[in-house]
Order: C-alpha cells, then sequence, then structure tokens
C-alpha cells in the first residue's frame, strides 16, 4: 500500500492547475460567490434571534437574495418583522453585495488583463475607464474608499438631523442602516412606509437621493472627477454618464410632478415644496434604488410608465445600480440618431463609438427584454393580478430597483421564486456579457455579404 506523499500531492495539484481544470472564469466565481453569501444570508436570517417572529426558510431565502442583489423587494417587513440582529445582517449582505460585485468586477478585468490579447485588453480597459491594467487595481481600493467616505458622511449628517425627534443611538443606527441602504440603491427601510414621514423633509430627502446618485453613478465617474477635478479634462464617457444622469433625474422629475399634480392620493394634497421633493424622490429612486415617499400604488398610470421607463434604464456602469445601464441607453440613442441621419458612426461628444460596443448595447437591450417577457408571461400565469402590476414587479426585480405595488408579499411561492431569479440575472447580467465579450475569439472565416430586408 502506497503511503501518502505532500510532495507528490503539490506536484500533482501544480500539474492539474497549469492545465486549468481548476481555473472558472469571472462570471462562474462572481455567481459562485453571490450564491454562497445568498445561502449564508439565508442562514442567518431564518435564525430566531434574527426575527420577531418564526419565519420560512423560502422567506429568508427571499430577502438574503433581495438583500445581496442590492433590490429591496420583501414579503416581511424589515422594521417591524426583524430584530436588531437580523436588520444588522440584511445591512451586511446589501453592503457586500453591492461593493462586492463592483470590487469582483474589477478584480475579474485585473485576471483578464493577463489572460487576454492586446485587443481584448483594450475592450476590457475600455468598460472601466482606464488606460492600463495596474490602474485598474487602484480602482478596487478606490471603490472602497469613497463608498466608505460617502456613506461616513451621510450618516454623520442623518445622524444629526434625526437625533432632533430620536435617542441619539436610535438616530445613530437609523441613519447608518439608511446610508448603506441608500448608497448601495437597495431601498430597504426601517420606517414602516419607507420614506413617507419625510415626504417634505428637504435634508432627508436629499441626502437620501444624492446618496442614490453617487452609488448609481458608477465609481469609475466618481475616481476620474476625484483625479481631475476640471469639466475639460474628463473623459468622454464620464462627461456623458454626468450629462444623462442629470437629464434622465430632471426629465423624471418633470414628468412625475406634471403627471401627479392634480392627483390627491399621491401629490395634490402636498405643499409646494412637498410636490417637488417627492416627485424629484420618485424620480431618483425609479433609477434602481428603490425608497418612496408617497404611495406609488396609487400613481397614474401614465407615472407608472414613466418610472418603469427610469428603472429600465438603470444606472451607470461599474456602480451598485443595475438596469440595462445609462451608458448602454445613451449609446443605443446615438446609433439611432446617426442611422437616421446617415451617419457611418456613432459619435458622442466628438468620439466616435466603436461598433463592438454598439452591439455589446444592443445584445445587453435584446436579452434584458427578453428576460422581462419571460418574467411577465410566467407571471401573468402564475397570478391573477392587474398586468400593469405584474409588469411593474418584474421590471423592478430585473432592474433591481425593489419598488413595488404592495404586490411582492402576496405573491404565490412561483411567482417569488422568479423574482429571485430575475434579481440574481439583473444583478449578475452586465458583467457575465462584458466577460463573453472580452474573452471571444473572433473567427478568421469571412462569408460573402447579402442583402436583407429589415423595418
Amino acid at each position: 500500500m502506497r503511503h501518502w506523499d505532500p510532495l507528490y500531492t503539490y506536484r500533482s495539484y501544480k500539474r492539474i492547475k497549469r492545465s486549468g481544470l481548476l481555473q472558472a472564469s469571472p462570471p462562474v466565481v462572481l455567481a459562485a460567490g453571490f450564491l454562497a453569501l445568498i445561502l449564508l444570508g439565508t442562514i442567518l436570517l431564518w435564525l430566531p434571534v434574527a426575527t420577531q417572529h418564526p419565519i420560512s426558510l423560502f422567506s429568508a431565502f427571499f430577502m438574503a437574495t433581495s438583500a445581496v442583489t442590492v433590490t429591496g423587494l420583501v414579503v416581511i417587513e424589515p422594521a417591524l418583522a426583524l430584530t436588531h440582529f437580523g436588520q444588522i445582517v440584511l445591512a451586511m449582505l446589501v453592503q457586500l453585495g453591492g461593493l462586492g460585485f463592483v470590487t469582483f468586477a474589477v478584480v475579474a478585468a485585473i485576471t483578464l488583463g493577463h489572460k487576454m490579447s492586446l485587443q481584448h485588453q483594450a475592450l476590457a480597459l475600455e468598460a472601466f475607464n482606464q488606460t492600463s491594467v495596474s490602474k485598474i487595481q487602484r480602482t478596487a481600493f478606490l471603490v472602497i474608499k469613497i463608498s466608505l467616505g460617502i456613506e461616513a458622511i451621510a450618516a454623520a449628517i442623518l445622524t444629526l438631523w434625526w437625533w432632533r425627534d430620536y435617542p441619539f443611538v436610535t438616530a445613530l443606527y437609523r441613519a447608518i442602516f439608511h446610508t448603506i441602504a441608500a448608497f448601495n440603491n437597495a431601498g430597504f427601510s426601517l420606517f414602516p412606509g419607507s420614506l413617507s414621514r419625510f415626504v417634505s423633509d428637504p435634508v432627508t430627502i436629499f441626502v437620501i437621493s444624492f446618496l442614490i446618485i453617487l452609488g448609481g453613478i458608477g465609481f469609475s465617474v466618481l475616481g476620474d472627477i476625484g483625479h481631475k477635478r476640471r469639466w475639460s479634462t474628463l473623459l468622454p464617457y464620464t462627461k456623458v454618464i454626468l450629462l444623462g444622469t442629470l437629464g434622465l433625474n430632471l426629465t423624471g422629475f418633470i414628468a412625475i410632478w406634471l403627471l401627479e399634480l392634480n392627483n390627491p392620493a399621491t401629490l395634490g394634497d402636498l405643499p409646494l415644496h412637498g410636490q417637488a421633493l417627492a416627485a424629484w424622490m420618485q424620480s431618483v429612486t425609479a433609477r434602481t434604488a428603490g425608497f418612496t415617499s408617497i404611495d406609488i400604488t396609487q400613481l397614474r398610470d401614465s407615472s407608472t410608465l414613466v418610472m418603469m421607463l427610469l428603472m429600465f434604464i438603470g444606472g451607470g456602469s461599474l456602480s451598485t445600480a443595475s438596469g440595462i445601464k445609462l451608458g448602454t441607453f445613451i449609446v443605443l440613442l446615438a446609433a439611432v440618431y446617426s442611422y437616421i441621419c446617415h451617419k457611418k458612426e456613432v459619435v458622442l461628444l466628438n468620439r466616435s463609438i466603436s461598433p463592438d460596443t454598439v452591439q455589446k448595447s444592443l445584445a445587453l437591450l435584446l436579452v434584458t427584454c427578453a428576460l422581462a417577457f419571460g418574467g411577465v408571461l410566467l407571471m401573468t400565469i402564475f397570478e391573477k393580478e392587474s398586468f400593469i402590476n405584474l409588469l411593474f414587479e418584474v421590471v423592478s426585480a430585473l432592474s433591481t430597483t425593489g419598488l413595488s405595488r404592495d404586490l411582492t408579499a402576496n405573491l404565490s411561492i412561483p411567482s417569488q421564486a422568479l423574482l429571485t431569479v430575475l434579481m440574481f440575472a439583473g444583478r449578475l447580467g452586465p458583467l457575465t456579457l462584458i466577460y463573453s465579450l472580452a474573452t471571444r475569439k473572433r473567427s478568421r472565416i469571412r462569408y460573402p455579404e447579402t442583402q436583407f430586408q429589415v423595418g
């Protein structure tokens, strides 16, 4: 009988490692890591110490999935059903899910940089708005530094402001929880009715809304701003995302205000400044955050459609937000404009957009639409609810927004299970697409071109 030889075992391990059998693509590692975090969160939230009353294992799984994917959809009310331990677990899952995704995306880019051709490296660097693989590593540390700094400042402001109405420890505890949820675009709240009690509170609304914007704008954009600090020297991508964020938020703000101005169930009975704050909050929070300051079940269908469009678009790349991403939306608009104007190139701010980027944007749009269609189709089979409520729920889950028209907790188990799949897919989709595009192999075979009718 042969005895165990440590040296032989080590050499065998090295041979297997060199062969690539132990290697996995970044999306696979990311999915496995997120699943492991979800399972750990499920166990912690299922513990008796985490809840005021026992909950089912599936409810714990749903809440853990919603937290790790920074969505915010709930089947139990965190403010009422969870203990302080459970709320802390929920906040930690949100923090790890939000920053962990972005940090892993950066690490994945570093890994790709050592395994790709120069052409593919350039594509990965473009995706993260960097000029060299070595600089991507700095971005990983920048993510943590920026996040904790912004969260600390916001938590301090909210603590001092809420201290007027609550004991200091309570104000501090709730400020930290809401800061983490807002910056990571999760939307969980420790107040029944989310932020409805602060509908006319300018300090709370502006702090939360700007946390949502900063978390969803993208760390590459924040890093570029912090490094250069002058508009003329900013990268074209940074300028486009800043202008797009401003334009989208203002458009949503004006549209919701005008459409709900005479609706007494939402904005109609509020004072003028309250109407403005509520409309602003709902426009910003629809960009995958999930907080509410008014009863969105009472919104007119037109306003609901506007919010679904904002949810579908989402935030910036390399951020805590999801959706198809603002950059994708802008590239598609530019491509349509170029085609209508008979231009050969897609141009943004006097910079040409590569065909690969346009194709990636189209692929992401079509895949997301297919997931949304499939999700709505299944929901209409499982549930007897109004179509717009089901569509809103699916778009909210797929874009990891977390807004709901009081429907999530009342859905059947199959529908809730479907929402967990959509939340997971919505959070992992962009990195998977970037990786598949960056690592694809180009065929040397060229086929003859043919005419094909479209439109």
